[in-house]
């Protein structure tokens, strides 16, 4: 069956092109705006945590500086997961359906978890059934969930937290929610939310932030060294 054709019309190449060329000025603009956010978060204030929190992994008991596995920053993704239900949040699923390989994080210092409320033991066998491999920690039992905004008395949401570990002291540098987390998906996107960004030197980051040129560090994943 056919059907009518309706707008965006149907015009030359070179009638496109002129459009496409107007457009893309616009686009520039906007990558120009997300750019100067960026710096402008990476400059945010930042927020001692001192409270110790207990979460719940495969191989036992972790606090919140063994979410970091080592590295400097750290980005957990409150995955939605009532402690109630058997199976995790639809969007949120989505969300980690889009994450790509850790190790291009894990070069930039950077480690990605996921936490919720639900019990490990409702946690395993829905991460197994999505084929996930996402570190996935519970915090049943603790005030974290709570504490971090993403558990209210409306009940669960989700969320992005980040963390910076300066020595013994950890820091939460940003935090996003609702349709801030669908900017989520590539690598870059990630690091854009942390204080060291991409650490690639035609950022605007504060001085003394590590930097190196763009392109030189990327690697397959299989190839980063450690």
């Amino acid at each position: 069956m056919n059907h009518p054709i309706y707008p965006p019309k149907i015009v030359s190449k070179a009638e496109w092109l002129a459009a496409r060329e107007e457009l893309l000025i616009k686009e520039k603009e906007l990558t120009r705006a997300r750019d100067a956010l960026n710096a402008e978060r990476r400059r945010l204030p930042m927020v001692k945590i001192d409270k110790a929190y207990v979460f719940e992994g495969p191989d036992g008991q972790l606090n919140l500086p063994d979410l970091f596995e080592g590295r400097r920053q750290l980005i957990v993704y409150h995955f939605m997961f009532d402690p109630n239900r058997d199976e995790g949040c639809v969007g949120c699923s989505w969300v980690v359906d889009s994450m790509g390989h850790p190790a291009h994080l894990h070069a930039r210092d950077t480690s990605r978890v996921l936490v919720s409320r639900a019990p490990l033991a409702k946690i395993e066998p829905f991460r197994k059934r999505m084929g996930w491999d996402v570190p996935w920690y519970s915090s049943f039992g603790s005030d974290f969930n709570r504490d971090f905004g993403v558990t209210t008395e409306q009940g669960e949401t989700f969320g992005v937290s980040v963390f910076l570990r300066e020595g013994g002291n950890i820091f939460q540098t940003y935090f996003t929610a609702g349709r801030g987390a669908e900017y989520l998906g590539s690598h870059w996107s990630y690091l854009d939310l942390t204080p060291l960004g991409r650490q690639e030197d035609w950022e605007d980051s504060p001085d003394g932030w590590p930097q190196t040129p763009p392109y030189g560090w990327w690697r397959h994943h299989d190839k980063y060294a450690g």
